[in-house]
């Protein structure tokens, strides 16, 4: 080694970001896909590199107007290119976060983030034969699966099957087919309900359909399925391999429309509702409520039920939404990744998903 030169730092020395690093993501770089998706390109401060699997996903905790915003991203990178990851959003009308994000997120903002987190994955079997279904922005978790078989020349039988508006609204149009050209035994084919703007459009056109899906795929049975997109594209896919006698057992989806889950949340309140008698006190110490939670129920079950709004999306233990710091008491918190295990140690719970051990005093 010269003297005086630099010691070179191996990628596993590295730090591990969101263990040993700080929350902070700062945006290095923004690419328009569509007219109306974007994908935010992130690195942090000092080395560190990125560690998850394909398909996963970050927690964003954004202040707009004064609130903090919580919303989940599938990172759309793979964990090949560990120095950098990416989120792909699309803008939505009235959407809060989306349009935040299109309108204020240039290189040198930063943001905070926690995960990753999800167990919507690349399976790691080589044997298995795979389908991957998506619907307009839902395509970024696949999107991750197929740059990590591209990137490590995984030569995996895959059918991706895209559905989108028009030609002009597919994510990634050029980059699925180079690695379809590149990658033997990867067939890509997009599904676009109208041909605006790409009149001599050689794709399929409609919406899929039990016809298409048996053209794209005739070995169906055979595979083992990945959907992620709206919640209606899901249910009609789910419909679909239902007709197909499709084994279930073999279906994984991802989605983070959160509008439907309230009603476990409502589950929950009936259910505080009928108990008379209450075990255990909530306080807030900001608002100076105090609420009763009937054993087995939520913090936030029992703070809806009394009248208090509270942040909330999930109600899952998913997103991070609703963390809150414990003052005083204990909880059983049984999560889905929204919270860290030093967050834990800090005092922090996330409401929709604890249970009280005793009294608590909770800092909102």
């Amino acid at each position: 080694m010269l003297i005086g030169a630099a010691p070179q730092i191996t990628e596993d020395a590295l730090p591990v970001w969101g263990v040993d690093c700080d929350d902070d993501l700062i945006c290095r770089a923004v690419a328009d896909e569509t007219h109306d998706v974007r994908s935010f390109h992130f690195a942090t401060d000092r080395p560190c590199r990125f560690r998850f699997e394909p398909g996963q996903f970050l927690t964003l905790e954004l202040m707009i107007d004064g609130q903090a915003v919580f919303r989940c991203y599938t990172i759309s990178s793979p964990p090949t290119r560990p120095e950098t990851l990416s989120i792909t959003s699309k803008r939505v009308r009235g959407g809060t976060v989306s349009n935040w994000l299109h309108d204020h997120v240039r290189p040198g903002v930063r943001l905070r983030a926690s995960g990753p987190s999800g167990t919507f994955v690349l399976p790691r079997a080589p044997d298995a034969k795979l389908l991957f279904l998506s619907g307009g922005s839902g395509i970024t978790p696949l999107a991750s699966m197929l740059r990590t078989l591209f990137d490590r020349a995984w030569d995996r039988d895959v059918v991706f099957v895209h559905s989108a508006r028009s030609p002009g609204d597919i994510i990634f149009r050029g980059e699925l087919a180079l690695m379809a050209r590149r990658l033997p035994r990867l067939r890509v084919a997009h599904v676009t309900e109208s041909t605006t703007g790409e009149p001599g459009w050689p794709g399929l056109v409609g919406r899929l359909d039990a016809r298409m899906l048996g053209l794209l795929a005739p070995d169906l049975l055979e595979r083992k399925v990945f959907c992620c997109g709206p919640a209606p594209y899901m249910t009609g896919v789910r419909s679909l391999l239902d007709q197909a006698g499709f084994d279930r057992s073999r279906y994984h989806e991802e989605s983070f429309s959160f509008e439907a889950l309230p009603d476990a949340v409502l589950e929950e309140v009936t259910e505080a509702e009928a108990i008379a008698e209450a075990t255990f006190s909530v306080t807030f110490a900001k608002s100076g409520k105090t609420v009763a939670c009937p054993p087995g129920t939520t913090v936030l079950a029992a703070a809806k039920a009394a009248g208090l709004r509270l942040p909330s999306s999930c109600t899952r233990g998913v997103c991070g939404t609703c963390k809150s710091r414990m003052l005083s008491g204990r909880v059983t918190m049984q999560h889905g990744g929204g919270i860290r295990p030093r967050e834990i140690d800090q005092g922090m719970v996330l409401i929709c998903c604890s249970r009280p051990l005793e009294d608590l005093v909770i800092d909102r």
